[in-house]
């Protein structure tokens, strides 16, 4: 499997290639949407924070949503999935969300998908590689192309990254 690490921002986002859908987590307690959620939230015009507020995706453990990116990502979906509550944040229940992300990513028959593991500040960038490779990745039936939203110091330990 490849994997490529793109910057965190609206120019990683945009710079995305060889992806057919995007991936977001959002806590229960992410208020404002951190991140490339945020990013995705602010080209979208708030779409992803109306949701939210309206209360039909809340970013509980095993909420996942479906967004269509309306031409302003070069990705045609993108997948929003619950993290439960982001301040209790653990190698754990990182693991449990990136495998539950893997798996709706599978049944929606995503073949390459581009994502910000979650953890930034909670864990270091080696518990959150690892768990990358240990949840996510077996857990991702299309196995393609997994395009990383990170940091420098996080993209440096990802496995068998190119680009």
């Amino acid at each position: 499997m490849n994997v490529a690490a793109y910057d965190v921002s609206l120019q990683g986002l945009d710079s995305l290639e060889g992806v057919d859908a995007l991936c977001l987590f959002v806590g229960e307690d992410d208020r404002p949407l951190p991140g490339s959620a945020g990013y995705v939230d602010w080209r979208l015009c708030g779409a992803l924070s109306r949701v939210v507020q309206s209360g039909f995706f809340v970013g509980a453990r095993d909420d996942s949503l479906l967004l269509p990116a309306d031409g302003r990502f070069p990705v045609p979906r993108i997948f929003v999935i619950g993290l439960g509550r982001r301040k209790g944040l653990d190698a754990s229940s990182l693991g449990e969300a990136l495998a539950n992300a893997g798996q709706v990513l599978s049944r929606a028959k995503v073949e390459a998908v581009a994502l910000e593991i979650p953890g930034t500040g909670a864990l270091d960038e080696a518990t959150r590689a690892s768990v990358l490779t240990d949840r996510f990745i077996p857990a991702f039936k299309g196995g393609r192309k997994v395009a990383v939203l990170a940091d420098k110091e996080l993209a440096r330990r990802l496995p068998g990254r190119k680009g």
